[in-house]
């Protein structure tokens, strides 16, 4: 495993055909969520069966966040309000339409990270995702432009930004994704992501959705159904 910097980011990147990237095989980028420090995904790697020669990038958020976080970082700063009026008031349109301060600023540094991987990596296949926080990025950079991704990974996110998601959704009918969540997800609503799964087939993707009983997390039967997805996406 090593180090890089990756347009404007630092990112851990691990496998390939000698564990630290190299080769020509496929790139798979996880973003982590808010509050976990940046090497926080780095071990899925090993629990993944992804295809052979495959790459794994685990980019660092770019806040720093107090030290009531310990190592925690984020790509955009979380309106907590909001969280809590949505649960209060049992509207997620307070969320899923809302277009979260700090996210243009987050995307474009994802943006530069993917160009600097397409340019520097050659990979064979791309795929984007994270979990929570860095798949509501993934998505909205994977909407906004015109990149060729083989697949988009979404686990324990939600919408926002959906008057900006929604209208693009069709340009990209045909698009593999992989959506799980918990049932039990205290932090951000199961059922929200149930619909945007209902939305991303309404408009042509090709959608690979695993709920499970559970909370905000990553359990080992999502893990052994991500790696049958890359399979399928990047094979």
């Amino acid at each position: 495993m090593r180090t890089l910097k990756l347009g404007d980011l630092q990112a851990r990147v691990t496998g390939g055909v000698d564990g630290e990237g190299s080769g020509a095989g496929p790139i798979v980028v996880l973003l982590h969520g808010f509050g976990a420090p940046g090497d926080d995904l780095v071990s899925l790697h090993r629990v993944i069966d992804a295809p052979k020669e495959t790459r794994f990038v685990f980019p660092h958020a770019p806040i720093a966040l107090p030290p009531m976080y310990g190592e925690g970082r984020a790509w955009w700063m979380v309106d907590f309000g909001k969280i809590e009026e949505a649960a209060r008031s049992g509207d997620p349109r307070i969320l899923t339409h809302n277009e979260p301060e700090g996210l243009d600023a987050a995307r474009s540094l994802l943006d530069g990270l993917l160009d600097a991987i397409e340019k520097e990596l050659s990979p064979s296949h791309l795929v984007v995702g994270g979990f929570s926080q860095g798949a509501m990025l993934s998505c909205d950079a994977l909407l906004r432009s015109e990149r060729n991704v083989s697949g988009l990974v979404m686990l324990s996110g939600t919408m926002v930004a959906a008057n900006a998601w929604l209208p693009r959704l069709e340009a990209r009918k045909g698009q593999r994704a992989f959506l799980s969540h918990g049932t039990n997800d205290p932090i951000l609503p199961h059922f929200v992501s149930e619909a945007l799964v209902q939305i991303f087939r309404e408009n042509g993707w090709d959608t690979t959705w695993v709920p499970f009983r559970g909370g905000h997390e990553i359990p080992m039967p999502v893990l052994a159904e991500l790696g049958s997805f890359l399979h399928a996406c990047t094979g």
